[in-house]
């Protein structure tokens, strides 16, 4: 007598009901978020390193000139490619203020472990500058707007502006004059001249130099204002480049 063919069993999913589904998609949306903050957390201070870099390291060199105008202007590139992608393929409106807050996490841990726990650096010398209140306006610009042309032009001026109004309070108390064996230095000075770091030329540390103090003896005005102009155009410029990047690297989106 032929024995009976067996039937074979069914393939079942790990989750059958759609509570369950939901629940697991979320908790994948999780972890991917996770690894998301981290990714741009080291790309964007790695990014920040490389082209702010010694600007943001010491008191004494965030002056009201150099500081003032370098850091927005260079800074906004990454966070305005970021903010097509995001927008252009996810409806999302918020590039600048995430990369604003993976910037100031990652700095913060590196400032406290390496600059701090490491070099011995006290944190009032090596503190980084918050892009927060910049990124907010950024992304604000774009929902208001809808336009990245107008993103470009107000929210490149409201960056560069909101980095000095943040962080310009921040620096103030180290800028008060003080007598040093009769010598006027500002505090930031002192802390300089007494926290040696090998391999600082001196006279890069002058950098408070120029001409811009014709303008009325004060030179962080005049600097704002051409940053503000350049970080709309860097910003416009790097939207462009995000655009460019996604027709050629986001192409299987256009399939999903």
């Amino acid at each position: 007598m032929a024995a009976l063919p067996v039937p074979e069993a069914r393939p079942r999913g790990a989750f059958t009901r759609p509570e369950d589904i939901r629940q697991a998609y979320r908790q994948f949306d999780i972890v991917i978020a996770a690894l998301l903050f981290f990714l741009f957390m080291a790309l964007y201070h790695v990014f920040w390193m490389l082209s702010v870099g010694d600007w943001d390291f010491w008191t004494d060199w965030k002056d009201r000139q150099w500081w003032v105008f370098l850091t927005p202007v260079v800074s906004i590139a990454m966070p305005a490619a970021a903010q097509y992608i995001f927008w252009e393929k996810f409806r999302l409106p918020f590039a600048g203020t995430l990369l604003a807050v993976c910037l100031v996490v990652a700095t913060w841990i590196n400032r406290v472990m390496n600059m701090s726990g490491w070099a011995y650096f006290p944190l009032n010398f090596v503190w980084p500058v918050s892009m927060i209140a910049s990124g907010i306006a950024l992304d604000a610009t774009l929902v208001l707007t809808r336009s990245y042309l107008l993103m470009s032009i107000f929210g490149g001026f409201f960056w560069a502006l909101l980095f000095y109004l943040a962080n310009w309070p921040l620096m103030a108390a180290f800028s008060l004059p003080v007598d040093v064996n009769g010598v006027l230095m500002s505090i930031a000075d002192v802390q300089g001249y007494h926290y040696i770091r090998t391999g600082t030329p001196e006279y890069l540390r002058l950098i408070d130099r120029g001409t811009l103090r014709s303008f009325g003896q004060e030179p962080a005005y005049v600097s704002v204002a051409v940053a503000m102009f350049l970080s709309a155009v860097v910003c416009f410029v790097f939207v462009m480049i995000g655009r460019a990047f996604t027709k050629t690297q986001f192409s299987w989106l256009k399939r999903i």
